[in-house]
């Protein structure tokens, strides 16, 4: 292992900060991942920490605020050269990969290895179109391109994909310090949920978003009201392997409070409650099991990805939350139907993304340095966030 560069708390600047980043992307140029170690005195149980990173570039605004904050609690860092990059077309990248052999409970600097950093910038760069760097703090999920034209509409200097005809396309209003905002297309259902947040997690945004539709599933509901998740039904049933369904999964808090603070503001008819989300888009084709499931859960709508975005979310440390349009009411004779759907999306669209949109300048003013995020962290976890 060999001593690149260091920095103590004693005398330091973020231009020194900087400065070891742009050294770690160096490094990873020349074909080595870049290895930190953390020495925290301040630490009784725990004062060295060690980890390596892929793709330094892509986190630079990650990565100077939190070894910033590192610093400034009076650690010191050091960069060093240890280990070579293994090639995305490698027999043994699978072992580096799997992260049922990846504890992320453990205490180390990073939440993922750099194989798995590197393996999902390439498939980011795949599914969306966009180059990863491209991704800024505050990512929103949608099924629908008329979201993407109301988000392109306001942003008109939006970058957009390369390609439009990939799977999952990006849209990013691009600010400085990535503190603007990415709307993603994820297109239909939990499957690809799951694809596109296990590749957004390794950017550790501050925020993920589902911005959807929904069936209404209470008598007083009425299309076009919003439903605000403050927890979830996990019907979905794509992560139970991975993480157990016993496992409660709910909204930020605080992501949750600036959302409803704009529908308030706005006078805007919503319900809070249980999301159920389910895998089979025509699950009214044998409703029984279904609706027994929506009644002993108290669901107030049933969609198809906001369970799925919400427990990857939990899973990898991402502040998350879910604000539903109603635009059907399936349990009440309201099935949606090809003109009646249009007439409520051109009616909702705008409304719908401007909600969120202030919801988020919310955050950015409150908390320009990211969410609290303790409620998603174990106990016996640091991650970077300066512990």
């Amino acid at each position: 292992m060999k001593k690149i560069m260091s920095i103590t708390a004693d005398s330091f600047t973020k231009k020194d900060v900087k400065s070891l980043c742009e050294c770690m992307e160096q490094l990873f140029d020349e074909g080595f991942y870049p290895h930190l170690e953390i020495y925290r005195e301040y630490s009784k149980h725990n004062p060295r920490l060690s980890g390596e990173m892929a793709h330094p570039k892509v986190f630079y605004w990650y990565l100077i605020r939190e070894l910033y904050r590192l610093l400034k609690k009076g650690a010191s860092v050091q960069l060093n050269k240890k280990r070579a990059r293994i090639a995305l077309d490698d027999p043994s990248l699978l072992s580096h990969i799997d992260e049922g052999e990846w504890d992320f409970t453990k205490k180390k600097l990073f939440l993922f290895s750099p194989e798995r950093v590197d393996l999902s910038i390439n498939r980011l760069l795949h599914y969306t179109g966009t180059l990863p760097e491209l991704f800024q703090r505050y990512i929103l999920f949608t099924n629908y391109n008329m979201h993407v034209k109301v988000f392109t509409e306001k942003f008109p200097d939006a970058v957009l994909p390369k390609n439009e005809s990939v799977q999952m396309p990006a849209y990013h209003w691009v600010q400085p310090n990535n503190t603007g905002i990415s709307l993603v297309n994820i297109g239909v259902g939990p499957s690809n949920a799951k694809t596109i947040t296990d590749h957004v997690a390794v950017l550790r945004p501050d925020a993920m978003i589902m911005v959807g539709h929904c069936g209404g599933l209470r008598n007083h509901q009425q299309i076009g009201d919003f439903v605000l998740a403050n927890g979830y039904y996990r019907d979905d049933r794509v992560l139970d392997d991975i993480f157990p369904i016993a496992n409660p999964v709910i909204p930020n808090y605080l992501l949750n409070s600036y959302l409803k603070q704009a529908l308030d503001k706005r006078g805007i008819e919503h319900r809070i409650g249980t999301v159920f989300t389910t895998t089979n888009r025509n699950w009214e084709f044998s409703a029984n099991e279904t609706v027994q499931k929506i009644h002993q859960s108290r669901s107030i709508a049933i969609d198809m990805e906001s369970a799925t975005v919400a427990t990857n979310g939990f899973r990898y440390r991402v502040p998350h939350a879910t604000l539903l349009s109603i635009s059907d009411k399936p349990l009440h004779g309201k099935p949606k139907l090809s003109q009646q759907a249009q007439e409520f999306y051109n009616r909702s669209k705008k409304l719908h993304l401007e909600l969120v949109l202030e919801a988020i300048d919310a955050v950015k003013l409150h908390y320009p340095e990211g969410l609290p995020n303790s409620s998603i962290r174990a106990i016996n976890e640091p991650l970077m966030n300066g512990v």
